[in-house]
């Protein structure tokens, strides 16, 4: 078992258990990087005879998961295959499985249960379009962790399939009796999205009513016959979803959404009222129609009218309120014109504007820049220039190893090392010096990470504590908020806090004096600027005052044993 206490990989610092199966260990750990916690899956060799096939499942089970992105599925971040040891870092997820909210109250309100069941829809809609689609299986209220503010996220996808449209039937027949689908056992074809619908319906059921579909006589009754107030509607849409015959069930699960949207329209009073108002609506609906195409129309011709032209769309974006919008301008004006680089500029401006760089920014970079790179590339300025923006922004807000591998690639390339004929002089006339000079220091730091990287490691690192408390003190400057902004400098002088928080004894090993940590920590203290009204600000800055006294307390056990 892992040690509480010790960093794993150099960057995971383990906190706690908080979990134990048959074949794994989960911990709490946080991220030396950024504090922020994850969740660590152990699986060890020790008593393990069959270590080997368990350790090629999770293998599997995490090849799938790495190549999916919903916010109600955790995310993997790292894996970390040793020898007697293989583990998974992944999203660290604070909530509790609804088993657990069934065994507390028996039955859950009918309202929870099937807001839980739209976004359980959504996530499975997902997972089915996904190419190949992704056939979860193994749907239960166990599976599914309730978080505080209320969301739900689907785990454990140990018996997901990728569907094989080739197949007859699965490979192998796995479910959980009562809530799997007559098919998963076999003889009836190959499972598909139909499937999940069914065992999403047994969970809905169980929640519904409080009886466990798994416990004999394995019969799920109209849900009516427990509880006569239960909506007549839920019953009809439970019905639907657990047909013996998948042809009988709803047949996606957009449609079985829609019906959950939609469960009090079939409520018998509902229809009765509906009927009396059809012919007042149908007139209605009719004029709204019209008039709806007419607003289309205009909308249209304004649009085309207005977005001819590189400058317009640039123009266009930056009046536009609304930030999908901007983004759909900015990538306009690229696709006309991907050789100059004022719209790749604006639109990296757009996503540092909040002082946050998020998944949904990143996904927008990586759908416009590798399709128009390579013309960049001939207007040499515009392409350091932008790199530049690229690696600090990952650099500065990254949490996993792809975004420290995309810091390190477009630093890379800020810096001049992909670039034929291009020399130091040169960026530093074009990025500025101090700038240029930042680069060059960040991209050592990144070598130093993803020399720790086992499953990304990037050659062999030369470096050392010595090396990199060098790199450290070159970017850590009291004016770093003034040359960039409050969000990079706290993100950095967090960064070398928590640096001397877990490796205080490796830079004294190293030969970084006392005197030298402790006027780090100094400048920092004394170069803190944040807004208070900033609440993403405000909290890098309680962090950083935590790191801090951390910081220095770790200073003084290092060194008291030499002061004695």
């Amino acid at each position: 078992m892992l040690e509480i206490g010790t960093v794993v990989d150099g960057k995971y610092k383990i906190l706690n258990k908080i979990g134990k199966g048959g074949m794994s260990t989960v911990y709490l750990a946080v991220n030396e990087r950024a504090n922020k916690p994850w969740a660590i899956k152990e699986v060890r060799k020790d008593g393990q005879t069959d270590f080997e096939v368990i350790k090629q499942s999770q293998i599997v089970e995490t090849k799938l998961l790495k190549k999916l992105n919903h916010p109600n599925l955790p995310s993997i971040i790292d894996v970390i295959d040793q020898k007697d040891i293989f583990l998974i870092v992944m999203d660290y997820i604070e909530g509790n499985p609804l088993s657990d909210a069934l065994k507390e109250k028996g039955s859950l309100p009918c309202e929870d249960v099937i807001e839980w069941a739209k976004q359980l829809c959504d996530v499975l809609e997902y997972l089915h379009t996904r190419k190949p689609p992704i056939i979860y299986r193994d749907m239960k209220p166990s599976n599914v962790m309730l978080k505080s503010d209320g969301s739900v996220m689907l785990i454990d996808f140990g018996i997901a399939r990728e569907f094989k449209e080739q197949n007859i039937e699965d490979t192998s027949c796995l479910g959980t009796r009562g809530y799997a689908a007559p098919e998963q056992f076999g003889g009836q074809g190959q499972t598909d999205a139909r499937t999940d619908i069914y065992c999403l319906g047994a969970t809905i059921y169980h929640l519904v009513t409080g009886h466990n579909p798994s416990d004999p006589p394995y019969e799920m009754y109209p849900i009516r016959r427990w509880n006569p107030s239960f909506s007549s509607g839920l019953e009809k849409i439970i019905l639907k979803c657990t047909q013996k015959n998948p042809n009988d069930r709803y047949q996606t699960c957009a449609e079985l959404l829609y019906a959950l949207e939609h469960y009090e329209e079939e409520e018998e009073e509902y229809k009765k009222v509906q009927e009396i108002k059809w012919y007042t609506f149908l007139s209605t609906a009719v004029l709204m129609i019209f008039m709806a195409l007419a607003t289309v129309g205009c909308y249209i011709g304004m649009n085309k009218k207005a977005s001819s032209t590189y400058e317009e769309y640039l123009n266009t974006a930056s009046m536009a309120l609304d930030i999908d919008e901007k983004y759909q301008f900015y990538e306009k004006a690229i696709e006309l014109s991907p050789i100059k680089g004022e719209a790749y500029k604006a639109l990296l401006e757009t996503m540092q504007a909040d002082g946050v760089f998020s998944e949904s920014e990143s996904q927008q970079i990586r759908k416009v820049m590798p399709a128009y790179m390579e013309d960049l590339a001939e207007n040499t300025e515009s392409y350091i220039q932008i790199a530049y923006e690229l690696g600090i922004m990952y650099f500065y807000y990254f949490e996993n190893s792809e975004d420290i591998q995309n810091a390190s690639k477009w630093l890379n390339i800020a810096i001049g090392n992909t670039i034929e004929g291009i020399q130091e002089e040169d960026i530093d006339k074009i990025l500025g010096e101090k700038k240029a000079f930042r680069a060059r220091h960040l991209y050592e730091i990144i070598r130093y990470y993803r020399s720790l990287d086992t499953v990304n490691r990037e050659g062999d690192y030369e470096g050392s504590y010595a090396k990199l408390w060098e790199d450290l003190s070159a970017v850590i400057t009291p004016d770093l908020a003034a040359e960039d902004n409050n969000v990079t400098a706290l993100v950095m002088y967090n960064f070398m806090a928590n640096q001397l928080v877990l490796h205080t004894q490796d830079y004294k090993d190293a030969g970084v004096l006392k005197e030298d940590m402790e006027r780090q920590l100094t400048l920092v203290r004394e170069a803190i600027m944040y807004d208070k009204e900033n609440p993403y600000e405000e909290e890098l800055h309680n962090r950083l005052q935590d790191n801090l006294n951390q910081a220095e307390k770790m200073i003084q056990i290092a060194f008291e044993e030499v002061e004695q």
